[in-house]
């Protein structure tokens, strides 16, 4: 019996924690119409405009958690966000500044980081 729940509660404990990290990847798709998205995006022009500053990685084992680390996927069943541009900042629910390093990465409002979740 003792058994059994130490058992059960490995696999739980495994399955929580795959999922958890799974829930905060950035793995993302851009999608053609607004419509399509989670989320609406707009690219500001300076990292202080900014609600988030991304860093596009390589691969997607290094796209883990809700910093600001993307992946963009090949195909949108891949993605955990679907994301649109948007041409006008005021039509965004998001705004992003792309960086050249990864110790760039981060939210710098973080009021918003709940629309990545």
């Amino acid at each position: 019996m003792i058994r059994h729940i130490r058992f059960s509660f490995v696999i739980f404990s495994f399955a929580a924690s795959f999922f958890a990290n799974r829930a905060h990847a950035q793995k993302v798709f851009s999608v053609k119409y607004p419509s399509q998205a989670d989320i609406k995006l707009f690219v500001v022009d300076y990292v202080s405009q900014a609600d988030l500053a991304v860093f596009k990685v390589d691969y997607q084992s290094q796209a883990t958690d809700n910093a600001g680390k993307w992946f963009f996927v090949n195909y949108v069943s891949q993605a955990d966000k679907r994301i649109f541009f948007t041409e006008y900042q005021s039509q965004a629910d998001l705004k992003i500044f792309f960086v050249k390093y990864a110790s760039q990465a981060g939210w710098k409002n973080k009021e918003k980081q709940h629309l990545l979740y």
